[in-house]
């Protein structure tokens, strides 16, 4: 099968298409022919190997998992031992944040999958695991959030914010999102009940308070945590002397602020598939990629202005 093969960390010039063998199919896993993947922060980040500490779970030197990629749709080709959801032929959708979704098939737990519901497509549901689970977590796993709260969600137009915002909206919050002045018109598409566009309005000056805040972007301090938010939920960094500086000042503080990294499960996974197909939810593609165009999608995405998802598809669709 092809795949993409990366043996050192570095950019997305590591990524080489190679011939490789077909997984096999191990107990309580899923044999996945992948249709669509969809590119994340993760995903360089991992391929990069930063920040240096995620090494300890990657791979110190060289990555553990030789084949990257973490998002993917697709269909079941074959199912392990002990696998009692899944069937050969069904349309599914899930995430492996270890890697090897980037390749013709993947080998996955079942417990890291759902069914893609009736009606909806593959890109789609390629765009939803590891954006859809974080955003999903961030407001109730941590955030706690109850209808009628407020929430304030920051870097509302990509990947996690943009499903955050419509999470939010489907779970009875009143949502203000801050995004860019040219992203204001899409966040208000997405259900926004208010927009602060950063470019315009210093969001550290920002006074209003909210029963939530939401960091997705990772640029906001502990003091605009404290100022704005009666709880918080810090997802990204924008560098690691900023993430040290927020979570060093909250192990002194006494402000309830939680950062996560998003847990793959199939429950979350089936209540966001529900959502899509309800209607509640969508995934917005900003840009297609070929397959071979991966290396590709993942600098794309490192710009750090993509508006909702990158999509690769691995055939037409």
């Amino acid at each position: 099968m092809k795949a993409f093969i990366r043996n050192n960390y570095g950019g997305p010039e590591v990524l080489q298409l190679q011939e490789v063998d077909k997984p096999i199919v191990k107990d309580g896993c899923i044999l996945v022919r992948v249709l669509a993947n969809s590119a994340n922060p993760a995903d360089w980040h991992i391929l990069r190997g930063k920040p240096f500490f995620a090494r300890f779970t990657f791979g110190l030197f060289k990555p553990k998992e030789k084949i990257a990629g973490c998002d993917f749709a697709g269909i079941v080709d074959q199912v392990g031992n002990n696998v009692t959801h899944f069937k050969v032929g069904q349309p599914v959708f899930g995430e492996s944040l270890m890697g090897g979704a980037f390749a013709e098939y993947v080998c996955i737990p079942e417990d890291f999958c759902a069914i893609i519901p009736e009606g909806v497509g593959f890109p789609e549901m390629a765009g939803l695991p590891t954006a859809g689970l974080t955003a999903w977590q961030a407001l109730t796993t941590h955030g706690k959030i109850k209808k009628g709260e407020t929430v304030l969600i920051n870097g509302s137009s990509g990947g996690v914010g943009h499903f955050a915002v419509q999470l939010a909206k489907a779970l009875g919050a009143q949502v203000t999102a801050i995004c860019s002045s040219r992203n204001i018109d899409f966040v208000r598409s997405l259900g926004a009940d208010h927009v602060v566009a950063y470019d315009i309005d210093n969001i550290h000056l920002h006074s209003v308070k909210y029963d939530l805040v939401l960091d997705v972007n990772g640029n906001l301090s502990y003091a605009d945590f404290r100022r704005m938010g009666k709880r918080g939920v810090m997802v990204g960094f924008t560098t690691m002397r900023h993430m040290i500086s927020v979570l060093f000042k909250r192990a002194f503080g006494k402000f309830p602020l939680v950062s996560f990294t998003a847990n793959a499960n199939s429950r979350d996974l089936k209540e966001l598939a529900l959502l899509m197909q309800d209607g509640r939810i969508r995934t917005c593609i900003d840009k297609y990629f070929n397959y071979k165009e991966i290396p590709a999608a993942i600098g794309y995405i490192e710009d750090m202005r993509t508006r909702g998802k990158v999509v690769m598809l691995w055939n037409e669709l």
